[in-house]
């Protein structure tokens, strides 16, 4: 299968890139860094430099690539836990989800593409009692600049006609590249999972939203594991 994995040198789009390569897909993987290119290549994928707010050029990529599904693996946050970036970096990561998910989805439309797999976090739901399940409300979109952008994404993702939208909603991710090298707070998610649970995703589950996590009672975790097969204990 022909996919574009939007985001391949991030936290996910690594150990995604060898799921990809183990499965036999033709992967064009983009980074917004030169530098960063090598990682791509050397996994086996096609390497795009392109920023997701340069939409004609991210619409050439995907034409290149020819994608019969995107995955949207796409964040704009900082490598250490320092909290004062971390905060500092919520609006350009929110930007990333409102302003970049639609260049992707017409990138995607315009390349003939039929399947869209996105990125969005568990811990947004407004307070409730657990376990919390899909189709439990989030915080309002107006409650902060994080939660305008889960919103503003999740709405274009499944809401977009002619693309079967799925919507990956990753509990806390700890594992290599993370903030954590173990879980911590509730509702946590090994980052290899989260990639397993998108490369499943490919050809499995209704277009929809599935709370991915690790199953400490905080989410409900059992329509990812009807519909896309998904084991919370997966390791590369």
């Amino acid at each position: 299968m022909r996919i574009l994995l939007a985001g391949a040198t991030g936290v996910i789009g690594r150990p995604l890139l060898t799921l990809l390569a183990r499965a036999g897909h033709t992967v064009t993987g983009t980074t917004r860094s030169a530098a960063r290119a090598p990682i791509i290549s050397d996994a086996g994928a096609t390497p795009a430099v392109v920023d997701v707010f340069d939409a004609a050029a991210l619409r050439e990529v995907a034409r290149a690539a020819r994608p019969e599904v995107v995955i949207h693996q796409l964040t704009d946050l900082p490598e250490e836990p320092d909290p004062g970036k971390i905060a500092a970096s919520l609006a350009a990561n929110a930007r990333v989800r409102v302003e970049g998910t639609p260049n992707l989805i017409a990138a995607a439309k315009a390349a003939g593409a039929r399947r869209m797999i996105a990125q969005s976090i568990a811990f947004a739901y407004a307070p409730g009692p657990e376990p919390r399940a899909e189709t439990d409300p989030l915080l309002p979109a107006a409650s902060s600049v994080s939660a305008k952008g889960v919103h503003a994404l999740e709405d274009a993702v499944t809401g977009t006609p002619g693309l079967d939208g799925i919507v990956l909603r990753y509990g806390r991710l700890y594992g290599p590249g993370t903030w954590t090298p173990v879980a911590q707070g509730r509702g946590p998610l090994h980052v290899d999972a989260a990639a397993h649970a998108a490369l499943l995703a490919l050809t499995r589950g209704s277009p929809g939203i599935y709370n991915i996590a690790e199953d400490d009672g905080a989410l409900t975790i059992s329509k990812a594991r009807e519909q896309l097969g998904f084991d919370p204990s997966f390791r590369l």
